[in-house]
């Protein structure tokens, strides 16, 4: 969860300046602050309560290799729609994600799960706005947010890539597993979808890209990473 948050927040960050619009400008940059600021909230929790390293050091100090993020988040950000279209099927699956977090069994984590699900409420709203104005508008914005619907598509499906722990979270009541999670999040984004003229492609199960998880990076991550981490890079024991 963490890992995604940074590496998507990172990508989201790279329209600061670019928007097509000032509002947008300001828009994904206010959104990948709080993206870093949640995995910064999920790194805390990790050092807290298992003795991983300080969030700066787990961040910034580890090879794409050690990521677990998915595939998904560390793509290019492409055009605006593609950069908006992975906004929306990103923040709902983690608007879902961590609203049953806030049952999890695992108070420290409920705890967050409370605070965050609020502000991914704002992340939504914006994200579905702008499929609903683009998707049924002109036949070229129309266009364009179904080819990066079909572009994105097998990548988010990456995001639900079952872990394997995914047992044991559900026999401890930490979490209802991916699978869950998956489904639940089809069934919110398909009538939204549908309702901006747009159609979620059909794939096979092989096309889904699973591999993140697990390590498993595109060609993407490293360069990302190195960029990154630049300044820390120069002197890590530095204070400021």
């Amino acid at each position: 969860m963490a890992d995604d948050e940074l590496i998507i927040g990172h990508r989201n960050s790279e329209w600061t300046g670019l928007g097509p619009i000032l509002e947008e400008d300001i828009a994904f940059s206010s959104i990948a602050q709080d993206q870093i600021g949640h995995a910064l909230a999920n790194y805390a929790l990790l050092n807290e309560h298992f003795g991983e390293p300080t969030p700066d050091i787990i961040a910034f100090s580890r090879n794409e290799k050690e990521f677990r993020s998915s595939q998904f988040v560390e793509l290019p950000i492409g055009d605006y729609a593609f950069s908006l279209m992975r906004h929306f099927l990103f923040d709902h699956a983690e608007s879902l994600r961590y609203s049953l977090l806030t049952e999890s069994s695992f108070a420290p984590l409920s705890s967050l799960a409370k605070k965050i699900k609020g502000e991914l409420k704002y992340h939504v709203l914006h994200a579905d706005m702008w499929v609903q104005k683009l998707g049924k508008g002109t036949e070229e914005s129309h266009a364009r947010m179904q080819l990066a619907l079909n572009e994105t598509f097998p990548y988010a499906l990456g995001m639900f890539e079952p872990p394997n722990f995914d047992r044991e979270l559900e026999g401890q009541n930490i979490f209802i597993g991916e699978t869950a999670l998956q489904t639940r999040w089809l069934e919110v984004i398909t009538p939204i979808l549908e309702h901006a003229n747009l159609q979620l492609p059909s794939l096979p199960i092989k096309e889904r890209m699973y591999g993140g998880r697990q390590g498993y990076h595109t060609e993407y991550l490293q360069p990302l990473i190195d960029e990154m981490t630049e300044v820390y890079r120069l002197d890590p024991a530095a204070t400021w």
